[in-house]
């Protein structure tokens, strides 16, 4: 026969129910094993009543003990059903129903499916995440606080109305790149949570680089400039990439990468304090970006080597179609040899069109930028 005797006791003294005894009484219960008893004794009024209704809505079984006032016995239907998760184990597959519970939580079972796609170890993850992410939480700064505004000068109408259209270039790019993680952050799993740090602190920078270009925009009073119609379709196929990896390497080897180029370039010419300070900031941390991106492609293609093929391929489809809409249009180029040469002399245009060749020089062709897959 199974053994009655009370494997633990109880007294919750005139505590009643609905003033905090279910707390209690649910702690010791769950501390036995199913069709163990634990004895219960109370004071308060209507306690019999108010113990049975809740034993019901429980599903526990309760039983008064005979002879004794105010004492009963409750056989526990043990612990809840859960799955037990390690906090320092990443899983290579994180179960569908795991829901939003952060890694190392018990997890109940029966939750519902969130429907989460990016559930594989293999297709989100990267070294030194914790690095990344302690770095990128460091170094974050502030448009208002650490930009030098007070000591911008007052530029040629020519140099700043290149100012304007670059900034406006700039903060093209910078949607976009805060667009791609964004989109991506919900379909990951938390299991996963270093990640969605990572990327959620992505977002914050693009989002605070925008504004901290669009005011240097506006503050040598040229404001903004144009935006080109190949500008947006080449920062289209970015947003319609529908695969997390392959999305991730063209941000980072085509994207970003070539942006910390161009962010060096600027701080090399800029005509002032303001816009240097603005771009050495940015260019930090759209480093740690491609640090991250970097780490990615590295653990993924320490397991699928086939995949440079798929990216080099992926390199060559984006830089075919760069070609066919002409490149960096005539905005953005007219705007940086004048930002590089310091005016509109033609002494000015004739050094400025030769620095910018070295934008080119230094990023290198869409053939070198497929062969530095392989390097990755």
């Amino acid at each position: 026969m199974p053994d009655s005797t009370p494997k633990s006791r109880l007294d919750l003294e005139d505590l009643a129910l609905h003033e905090g005894a279910t707390v209690l009484l649910r702690s010791a219960l769950a501390r036995l094993a199913a069709g163990d008893w634990c004895e219960v004794r109370g004071d308060s009024a209507e306690f019999a009543n108010q113990l049975a209704v809740w034993c019901r809505k429980e599903g526990l079984r309760c039983e008064s003990v005979q002879g004794v006032a105010g004492m009963y016995r409750i056989e526990s239907a043990g612990p809840a059903p859960a799955v037990h998760t390690s906090a320092l184990e990443v899983c290579k597959t994180a179960a569908l129903n795991w829901g939003l519970a952060p890694r190392g939580a018990r997890i109940e079972k029966g939750g519902p499916d969130f429907g989460f796609t990016l559930r594989q170890k293999r297709d989100v993850w990267a070294r030194e995440l914790s690095t990344i992410y302690s770095q990128a939480a460091a170094n974050q700064w502030s448009t208002s606080r650490d930009i030098p505004w007070s000591d911008l000068p007052k530029l040629s109408a020519e140099v700043e109305s290149a100012v304007g259209q670059i900034m406006t270039f700039l903060i093209e790019n910078e949607f976009a790149a805060l667009y791609v993680p964004a989109r991506f952050i919900p379909r990951i799993h938390p299991h996963y949570r270093e990640v969605v740090e990572v990327l959620a602190m992505q977002v914050v920078d693009e989002t605070r680089h925008a504004e901290a270009f669009t005011r240097r925009a506006e503050a040598g009073g040229a404001g903004l400039g144009t935006s080109a119609t190949s500008g947006q379709l080449s920062l289209k196929t970015l947003l319609e990439e529908p695969d997390f990896t392959t999305a991730t390497f063209l941000l980072c080897v085509m994207g970003e990468g070539t942006f910390l180029t161009l962010l060096r370039f600027l701080g090399e010419y800029a005509p002032d304090p303001v816009t240097a300070t603005l771009v050495l900031l940015a260019h930090r941390d759209e480093a740690r970006h491609v640090a991250f991106r970097t780490e990615h492609m590295r653990y993924v293609f320490e397991r699928e080597p086939d995949m440079r093929l798929s990216m080099a391929a992926a390199v060559e489809r984006r830089s075919q179609m760069l070609a066919s809409i002409s490149g960096l249009s005539s905005y953005v180029h007219d705007a940086l040899v004048i930002f590089a040469g310091g005016g509109v002399s033609v002494p000015q245009i004739r050094t400025g069109s030769r620095q910018c060749g070295r934008i080119a020089a230094r990023d290198g062709s869409p053939a070198a930028r497929t062969f530095a897959v392989a390097r990755v």
